[in-house]
């Protein structure tokens, strides 16, 4: 593609499941609609997915490539890119989407669907492990780690709830209290179901010959063995480039904990900015894949309709004018 100015209905930013089933959806209603996609998708270290009926097990990346083709069988435009900004079109109306690479995109409405990232525990070895050893959902990843030595690293107030939801899948689960606090009634949860409380900050993790997770060693120097650990992380929505559009993004609460952000939205996707919708991660941290893209479809079908609607307005508006016409009114 060269760097002249295309014109879409829908721009779609954000190629994950959420953004190609709201694109599909639109493509199949005849829709001119380009996705944007720069290819880091959260779920990149997991090897599969769960969860998605009919698709159980398939690699992320399968399915991304899967939805591509669905698009590009409708006429969708896939561009490989980064959007550094996207901003009112305030000669032409609708929008503009700049990319990295200096291209200028133009179009009626936009869908939001670019994710979030997972901000870490500053822990050596957490990071190496993320999404093979080291895990934070049960639903994501609860089965293929049933019956193992589970370890959980209490980093806030949701700590404890995923203790509790790893016990279902194991009877060997270890609470590392690490820099966190415990409450009394928090102990005597955990201990009514058989959790192990080891008190004391986290050092770092060991990895076997495999490279996989062998144990926790504690600042104490106590090595502590364990093929699973559960960390939580601080989910943070993928919206600073929206600035211009003057976009609400609020923080996600646990109590007065903070563990990240969303683009606010209702329940069909619409934003407090007219013409721009989110779906996925971006406006919902705890949707999984079948979850984003139903959300996806959702907006998509709003947007359509949305249009739609501004068509037979005008529509309506050049009707009645050649009738004034007609009529010499």
């Amino acid at each position: 593609m060269s760097g002249s100015d295309l014109d879409h209905d829908v721009i779609v930013i954000g190629g994950g499941p959420a953004g190609l089933s709201g694109a599909v959806a639109l493509a199949r209603s005849r829709r001119s609609v380009a996705v944007i996609d720069s290819g880091e998708p959260r779920n990149a270290p997991a090897a599969h997915m769960h969860n998605y009926l009919g698709h159980e097990g398939l690699p992320p990346t399968e399915l991304i490539k899967l939805g591509r083709a669905e698009l590009a069988g409708y006429g969708g435009t896939l561009i490989d890119g980064s959007v550094t900004a996207a901003a009112r079109d305030t000669e032409r109306g609708g929008f503009v989407v700049d990319l990295a690479d200096g291209r200028r995109l133009r179009s009626r409405r936009l869908l939001i669907t670019t994710g979030l990232v997972d901000t870490l525990p500053q822990l050596p070895g957490v990071a190496d492990l993320w999404g093979k050893s080291v895990l934070h959902c049960p639903y994501c990843h609860g089965w293929e780690v049933r019956d193992t030595a589970i370890g959980v690293l209490a980093t806030g107030p949701m700590s404890v709830h995923q203790a509790l939801m790893f016990r279902q899948l194991s009877h060997d689960v270890i609470m590392f209290t690490h820099t966190t606090e415990l409450g009394d009634d928090q102990r005597e949860r955990l201990a009514a179901r058989g959790i192990k409380i080891i008190d004391g900050e986290v050092a770092g993790l060991e990895r076997d010959e495999a490279d996989r997770l062998s144990g926790v060693v504690l600042a104490s120097g106590r090595f502590v063995g364990r093929s699973t650990l559960v960390v939580g992380t601080i989910m943070e929505a993928r919206a600073d480039f929206l600035s211009p559009l003057g976009l609400s993004v609020e923080p996600v609460l646990a109590g007065e904990h903070r563990i990240g952000s969303r683009i606010v939205t209702d329940g069909n996707g619409a934003t407090s900015v007219p013409g721009v919708w989110a779906a996925g991660n971006v406006a919902d941290p705890r949707a999984q894949v079948i979850v984003s893209a139903g959300a996806g479809l959702t907006a998509g079908a709003m947007i359509n309709a949305d249009l739609i609607e501004e068509e037979t307005e005008a529509a309506v508006q050049r009707a009645r004018s050649r009738t004034r016409e007609l009529s010499g009114t």
